[in-house]
């Protein structure tokens, strides 16, 4: 027995409000971070640069639902992200939480404004958000990859950590390699 799927296509809209509203995006995911107290490291930075650091990730995100998964793209924009927040002291946790909760807007903005009372967009926002989980996901690898990858730099130059202990603790081969 034969299973016929239709596509799902993406709509315009969307691409097009991930893009021209990424600030807005941003905004949405501050407010998100000022009402989770356990994000101690984000609290210290003010709104603006809040909204500067995540208003990039929208316009990523519409780029990967227009042209489909671009696996150095979106893993060279999150490593160089994991690697800068550890530079300035953010716990993993923190970064993890916070990518989570620009998901959660995106997710939020499909279900009570994308949708709603259309069955065509209702049956869009269904593939669109399979997408957005896998861009999310494939986000938080790469985030802790350039995180992990900039403490096994400072452990092996800055403390001089010897090789065979950074090998014992850095397991992965993924470190390092094209994203």
């Amino acid at each position: 027995m034969r299973v016929y799927t239709v596509p799902i296509m993406i709509d315009r809209v969307l691409i097009d409000t991930l893009n021209l509203k990424s600030r807005d995006f941003a905004l949405k995911w501050k407010d998100q971070i000022r009402n989770a107290p356990q994000l101690k490291h984000y609290q210290t930075m003010d709104d603006e640069t809040l909204i500067e650091v995540h208003k990039q990730i929208y316009p990523l995100l519409a780029r990967t639902l227009d042209r489909g998964l671009d696996r150095s793209h979106v893993g060279g924009f999150f490593v160089k992200m994991g690697k800068e927040r550890l530079r300035t002291g953010f716990p993993v946790s923190e970064l993890i939480y916070g990518l989570n909760l620009a998901q959660k807007v995106v997710i939020e903005y499909l279900m009570t404004e994308f949708a709603p009372e259309n069955p065509m967009r209702m049956y869009q926002s269904l593939g669109a958000l399979t997408k957005v989980s896998e861009f999310f996901l494939l986000g938080s690898f790469y985030l802790i990859k350039g995180f992990l990858e900039e403490t096994y730099t400072r452990m092996s130059v800055h403390d001089q950590v010897s090789e065979e202990l950074l090998k014992k603790y850095f397991r992965d081969d993924f470190f390092f390699k094209n994203s």
